[in-house]
This record gives structure tokens, sequence and C-alpha cells, in this order.
């Protein structure tokens, strides 16, 4: 009996067959997809028809019976004539350029080029030199482009230098903090937030009251706007000895140095005269305008709406309180409104003597609008990360902002990386808006152009307008795709 059963016990796995020829290949996966029922079947057909005939319209409109090139109108009138391209290249130009200056426009293109040139490494994970390329990026790229862009060569005022090495003051504090545990309690570390404090207030007040005035190194300086400057190099000073005293690699402390050295460099860039010829931002347009506003949106925002964030969930009841105000002020306006009372509203609340031209402005208040919405993505993160990793830190000893730096905001960002990149786009989107204040974006361009008596047809509005879309679905397109990559490849833990 036991030889006949064993006659049946296999002594090896069999290879799995395969899959039978109705169900695999291509044609197995199209009738899985489109045909598997016939309610499928009749909507797969109904689609592909619908599919079909939008794209012979589009072809026969957009390629077929187009115009590719022309002089002027004449080139696109007709009754079976389609897209009028010729419209598109003879005013492509302006439509990246604006009414900037044609002998200028090679500092454009160079900072264009440049932001390629920093952005693709820093955006390929495995690239080497990652600080190094974000240093370039985040902080010496917007200064030359500033520069560049306009002519550089600014007037500063000694308010202004004071208010750069006060915010050098604050960051360095913050990172003594970061890297010393014992700082927090040091006695010359409470000395030098008082100091900051100061320094800050002083700085911003003192364009609105009236002191004696005199000249420091080719700068004007007021009496309380130098005392500012002074107190500030000191709440640096005492940072630094703070480091010292308190870490036990000193090596550590030469990271305190950068921000001094970021103060200094922002300083000497924007005075410096580099020959280059001054072009007001009311000439700048096109594309050039939708970049500046979108990057620099999202540039501020960012770290703007991680503060938020915390604020917003912080233990002081006077900074929750100050986060709740802002963030619901913000997202309880509409972006015109920002606009318009950033235009008009803004000069009456700065001091005499002090003015922001028009793109100044519409910058300032768009990145305050979009660090709102920021700022409650980012708080949807903290609040998906588990109690446990806030407990954890914690029995590690670690200082709130070494806790958030090194383990609650990797996790939390990472968490919302679809709402980062969709708040990213609705701003890049939003841009368009500012053609309503008087500024020629990419759309505004393309619309102003539809008042050309050399280019007025039936069909250009249609043509510049689907020129506007496609660039701006590709700039979106891009933003999306990456922050899928992204998403994939920082979420090893939550793989299914």
């Amino acid at each position: 009996m036991e030889e006949q059963v064993s006659r049946f016990v296999a002594g090896s796995y069999l290879q799995p067959l395969p899959p039978p020829s109705a169900e695999g290949g291509w044609t197995g996966r199209i009738r899985k997809s489109f045909f598997a029922t016939p309610l499928d079947a009749v909507l797969s057909l109904l689609s592909a028809l619908l599919i079909g005939y939008i794209a012979v319209g589009l072809y026969q409109w957009g390629i077929a019976n187009a115009v590719f090139t022309g002089e002027n109108r004449s080139a696109c009138l007709g009754d079976s004539v389609g897209a009028c391209w010729a419209f598109i290249g003879a005013r492509f130009q302006q439509f990246i350029f604006g009414l900037y200056p044609v002998e200028e426009r090679w500092r454009v293109v160079l900072v264009f080029a440049l932001l390629v040139v920093l952005l693709v490494p820093l955006a390929i994970p495995r690239a080497p030199f990652k600080r190094l390329n974000a240093s370039l990026m985040f902080f010496v790229f917007p200064l030359v482009t500033i520069v560049l862009l306009t002519g550089g060569r600014f007037a500063m005022t000694g308010s202004s230098i004071a208010l750069a090495f006060a915010l050098a003051a604050a960051v360095t504090l913050f990172l003594c903090v970061g890297i010393s545990s014992r700082a927090g309690s040091y006695g010359l570390m409470k000395a030098a937030v008082g100091l900051t404090v100061f320094g800050l207030l002083a700085a911003l007040a003192a364009p609105y009251l009236n002191f004696d005035r005199f000249s420091v190194l080719t700068f004007r300086f007021d009496t309380l706007s130098f005392v500012a400057l002074v107190a500030s190099l000191l709440a640096i000073t005492l940072s630094f000895v703070t480091a010292l005293a308190t870490l036990e690699e000193k090596s550590g402390a030469l990271r305190l140095v950068y921000p001094t050295l970021a103060a200094l460099f922002f300083v000497a860039t924007l005075t410096t005269d580099f020959g280059l010829a001054p072009v007001p931002t009311n000439l700048w347009g096109g594309l050039l305008v939708t970049l500046v506003v979108a990057l620099t949106g999202i540039a501020l925002s960012f770290p703007l709406g991680i503060l938020l964030a915390l604020g917003r969930q912080s233990s002081m009841p006077a900074v929750r309180l100050l986060s709740v105000v802002f963030i619901e002020f913000w997202r309880g306006v509409p972006l015109i409104t920002v606009l318009f009372m950033a235009t008009f509203m803004l000069p009456l609340l700065l001091p005499s003597g002090v003015s922001l031209n028009q793109l100044l402005r519409v910058l300032v208040g768009v990145s305050l609008f979009a660090a709102a919405y920021m700022a409650e993505v980012i708080r949807g993160g903290l609040q998906a990360i588990p109690k446990g990793q806030y407990e954890g830190a914690d029995a590690m000893a670690l200082t709130y902002w070494q806790k958030m730096r090194m383990i609650i905001l990797p996790q939390a960002l990472t968490l919302v990386i679809p709402g980062i990149v969709n708040t990213f786009i609705g701003l890049f989107k939003d841009t368009s808006l500012v053609s309503i204040i008087g500024l020629a974006d990419l759309l505004g361009a393309v619309r102003r152009g539809f008042n050309d008596p050399a280019w007025i047809t039936p069909t250009t509005p249609a043509t510049g307008l689907v020129f506007a879309a496609f660039s701006f679905w590709i700039f979106c397109f891009g933003m999306s795709r990456y922050s899928i990559f992204m998403e994939r490849r920082l979420s090893r833990g939550h793989k299914r």
C-alpha cells in the first residue's frame, strides 16, 4: 500500500504552465482592459471614436491647414486657414523676454542657462556635490540673477544692511542651538538672543524714526541702524563663543561663520558696480516674469510654510496665535485681492523715502499667500507622524530643532510630497493673474499680441492661447512627474 501511494508524490516542483493564448500578450491585456464585458466594449469604441474625431480636428487645425510662415496677417487670412503659427514665430522673442532691451537679452539667456545647469544636477538623486550645488542654487544664484537682470549697484541704506546682519545673527543662533544641546542654557547665548531681537526691531524701526545720519564706508547710517548693526555683530560673536565653549569638537563651530559670510556677500554683490546697464522691471515680461514670480514664490513660501506649520503646533500660546492669525488671514483672501493690496496698499505702510517697485511688491504678496497654503499642507504631514517618533526623539535627549530637523520633518515632508507639489503647480498657474495689475507675464504677453494690427486675424487668439496653454502644461507636467518619481524613491517603507 505504501509503495502505491509513493508513486503519486512529486519529487520536485512543477514549472507553471504558460497562460492561455487568449489571456497572454498584448492582445490579452487589451481584451482585459477594454473589452472585458459588452458594456466595456461599447464604451471603449465610443471613446476611441471621440478621441479619433478630436485628434483629426486638431491635426487639421494645427498642422494640415496651419500657416507656419508669414510676414503679417495676410498670410493667415482665409476661410480654410487653421492655426496661425506665423504669429507665434513673429512674436516669440516678446513672449520670452517682454520688452527687455534686445542688446541686453543675453543676460536673461545666461540666467536661464544657469538655472538649468544648477537645477538638473540638484534634481538627479545620485549626482555628486549635492551640498555645493544646493548652496550655489539657493544662495548664490538668486543674487547673481538680481544683478544680471536689473544691472545691480543698489543704493542700500544703513537700516537694510543692519537688517541683513540681524537676520544673519538669527540664523547663527539657530545653527548654534542645533549643533549644541547645551547652548540654550548658556548665559552668553541668552545675551545673544536679546541682542538679536534688539537688532531686528531696531533695524525695522530705524526707517520710521529720525536720527542723526553719518557715513561709514560709503554707506549712510543713522544712529539707530548703526547700533542695530553693532548689536547683531555682537550677537554673532557671542554665539560663536558659546559654540566653542559647549562643543566637544571645536571644528563644528566653523559652520556658524556661514550666515555672516552670506550677509557680507549679499551686501557686496548688490552694491558693487559690475558695469551692467540698468534695466527697470517694467520692461520685463513674458516667460521671464512668469518664472521670476513662480520660482521666487516657491523658494520663499516653502521655508516660511515650514516655520508657520511648526508655529501653529507650538506649545507657546503667542507663537501659535500669531501663526494661526497669519495663516487664516492669507487663506481667507483671494490672490487677486492680495495682488491689489501689494500694489496699492503696501507702499502706504512703508516709511517716507522708501519705495518698492511693482514687481517686488507682487513677489512679497505671492510669497506670503503661498506660504499660508504651504503651512497647512506641511501641518498635515506633521500630524500624520506617529506619537512614538516624538517620544523616541525626546528619549534621545534631542533639542526641539534637532528633533524636527533630523527625525520629524524628513518624514512629514515625504508624506506630503503630492500636496507640496500641488501647491507649487497652483502657484505657477496663478502667476497669470499678475497681468491684472499691469505686469505682462507669458499669458499677458500673448494676449497683448492679439491687439497688434499686423496680426489681427480670426485664428490669432486661438493660436496664442493654445501656445500659452501648452507652455504652462510643459512646466506643470514636469513638476508632477518629478514629484511622482521622488515620492516612489523616498517612500520605501510604504511600498505595496
